[in-house]
């Protein structure tokens, strides 16, 4: 028996191709037999949803909402989400289900930006780095909510910080400074209130136990130990789910995608019976909501800014699953599910939230506003200080973290299969067989890679790339695609592409995806892009500024991912024949490789005898060119 386990484990991790009838990610269902597909449309949807519900709708939306006016940011929020956001996920669903390709095969269609399939590919790279990092951190979380009370519910006497389990708030009455005023009378108007600045126990124990964070990137420390074990678990959670790619994982997110909602509705239905969860509420989309600020420029771009990170749109990662979808797939039904669904999730998740963060506001006796952060701030200190004022606190405080966990998971699995899938379709001969190994040998690297983000410096490395690389950058990436996409290649063929997988459809219906597509997306996309380099600040954590080497590094994670464009275009125009403007006119045309992965999908415009035909005439052209040419010479 052991030998048995030995031998099918050896046989999993190098297996031999010569040996071998069916790949393991491989299924004889498959309508493609090469590359697989998914199982069901279920796993589909749910992988598609986990990856476009990531953290930033659980710790960045209810921000946003609350900080703009409340429920009046819906009204920009979802009017984004129908010009631009829908479009675009229907785009990329459409271009990767079209020819069964990752991000960098895909760009056949225009082959001069086939840099911009690189570019996401390094995107998504360098970003699994840090999720990896953030979901090690949920995992320490959870481990160490196991333990009653919660170890950030007080403060730490043997932590030699400056922290108070209450606010100490001064109340300026005429002129005159009353002590401690939360404690005494709740009357105080939020405009007089004075809060001294003091570190509460969950701010104290993230920043002294959790972190043990240095002064600045200059005071690197050692490795955190109980972070790099939780980060190797992380690891070996996304190796263990991704093992047969997305037969494995399609299996996974049926748990992974849908618990997080579960605990969404237990938060939101504990939630509400609370004391000042109403208050919580009304800040957060009630009564306090604010029209006015619907002329402020500013809401207008948050909102648009949140639809496209929020969807994932220009990491590669919408394309990747969508190929691996039957040619004949509804995606544009698809493409309103997934987006739909991850915009409730997020209103959903801001209720739970504020809900619990109004309680936590009616014990201190402070107006909301003031307990209310985003980001790292929210789920790993004001939302577990909420937590640890609850009866059960270490219940809630599992749940919460262990949701963290899953909806982290669910981005991180299709971060990788996007690595995997583009080094699947690159050397299809090379890895095929041994698909195991290398999704060992990529998990490995990521770790490596995540190994500076959990030393006591590690939360400055993690902001440093989010700033650089998870933001403006990405903005880059989607406008040149739909440049090539809609511009170079030719929205009208796209459109017949689409048609050849859902269906002749009327002229009428194409109408509204036309004007996104060539004017609204891009327009958009380009004013957001525009304003977030003219308003571009340099990164900080707190008060802690970065030091001018590590903006430099910044600067060049960011050069290192938007160079891949330029340097790859030039690598093709030096390799084409003919003159400067044949070739770049031959590299603006789909490559012979560009159609329908399967000889029966391809129809009478893609079949090989045209595309022989159309190759046969482009070689011929550059073939006269050389000769007139070399007479001319």
């Amino acid at each position: 028996m052991r030998e048995y386990s030995w031998n099918s484990f050896k046989d999993l991790i190098f297996r031999n191709p010569a040996v071998v009838d069916q790949d393991p990610h491989v299924d004889h269902g498959d309508e493609n037999a090469e590359r697989g597909n998914w199982a069901s449309k279920r796993e589909y949807i749910l992988s598609t949803i986990g990856y476009a519900v990531g953290l930033g709708n659980i710790w960045r939306f209810p921000y946003l909402t609350y900080k703009h006016g409340g429920g009046a940011f819906l009204i920009p929020y979802f009017l984004m989400l129908v010009v631009a956001g829908i479009p675009l996920f229907f785009l990329e669903s459409a271009f990767g289900q079209f020819c069964s390709q990752g991000p960098i095969n895909i760009w056949r269609a225009v082959p001069i930006l086939q840099g911009v399939g690189v570019a996401m590919v390094m995107v998504t790279l360098i970003v699994s780095v840090y999720y990896n990092v953030i979901m090690g951190y949920s995992l320490y979380y959870m481990f160490a909510s196991f333990q009653s009370p919660l170890p950030w519910s007080n403060c730490l006497s043997q932590v030699d910080s400056n922290c108070s389990a209450t606010p100490i708030v001064y109340c300026n009455v005429s002129g005159v400074l009353v002590t401690n005023w939360t404690q005494e009378n709740s009357t105080c108007p939020s405009s007089n209130m004075i809060t001294v600045p003091v570190q509460s126990p969950s701010e104290q124990y993230w920043d002294h136990v959790a972190l043990q964070r240095s002064s600045g990137l200059d005071e690197t420390g050692p490795v955190v130990w109980h972070l790099a074990l939780c980060l190797l678990l992380s690891s070996i959670l996304v190796t263990a789910a991704l093992i047969k790619g997305i037969k494995s994982s399609g299996k996974v997110v049926y748990f992974t995608a849908t618990f997080p909602y579960v605990v969404i509705l237990i938060l939101l239905i504990r939630g509400v019976t609370l004391e000042g969860a109403r208050d919580g509420i009304e800040f957060y989309i009630g009564s306090q909501s604010n029209l006015t600020k619907l002329t402020e420029a500013e809401v207008w771009k948050d909102a648009a800014t949140q639809t496209f990170y929020s969807l994932s749109i220009g990491w590669g990662g919408v394309m990747t699953l969508a190929s691996y979808n039957n040619f004949h797939n509804n995606v544009f039904k698809d493409s309103f599910v997934v987006t739909l669904t991850n915009a409730g999730t997020s209103v959903l998740a801001g209720f739970a939230i504020f809900s619990i963060l109004g309680h936590m506001a009616h014990i201190y006796k402070m107006p909301v506003g003031k307990v209310v952060k985003d980001g790292f701030g929210l789920a790993f200190i004001a939302y577990p200080d909420a937590l640890s004022k609850l009866p059960i606190s270490p219940l809630w405080s599992i749940l919460f973290f262990l949701m963290l966990l899953t909806v982290g998971l669910d981005s991180q699995f299709a971060g990788i299969e996007v690595i995997i899938t583009c080094l699947l379709d690159a050397f299809p001969k090379l890895f095929k067989s041994r698909r195991a190994l290398l999704m060992i040998t990529v998990s490995s690297i990521l770790y490596l890679l995540g190994l500076p983000c959990v030393t006591r410096a590690g939360i400055y490395w993690v902001t440093l790339i989010d700033h650089f690389v998870a933001t403006w950058v990405l903005l880059c990436l989607v406008l040149l695609e739909i440049i090539g996409v809609c511009y170079i290649y030719g929205g009208n063929r796209f459109i017949k592409d689409i048609e050849m997988m859902i269906g002749k459809k009327s002229f009428t219906f194409w109408l509204w995806w036309r004007a996104c597509w060539f004017f609204i997306s891009p327009c958009i996309i380009s004013v957001i892009l525009i304003w977030s380099l003219m308003d571009l600040q340099p990164p900080d954590y707190g008060e802690i500024q970065y030091p001018v080497w590590g903006l430099a590094l910044g600067w060049c994670m960011a050069a290192f991912v938007l160079l891949w464009v330029p340097v790859i275009a030039l690598n093709k125009l030096m390799r084409a024949v003919g003159s400067p403007w044949k070739r770049l006119k031959s590299l603006c045309a789909p490559a012979e490789e560009w159609h329908p992965y399967l000889d029966i999908h391809r129809g009478e415009r893609y079949s090989q005898e045209r595309c022989r035909l159309r190759m046969s005439h482009k070689n011929k052209v550059e073939g006269n060119v050389n000769v007139i040419s070399s007479s001319w010479l």
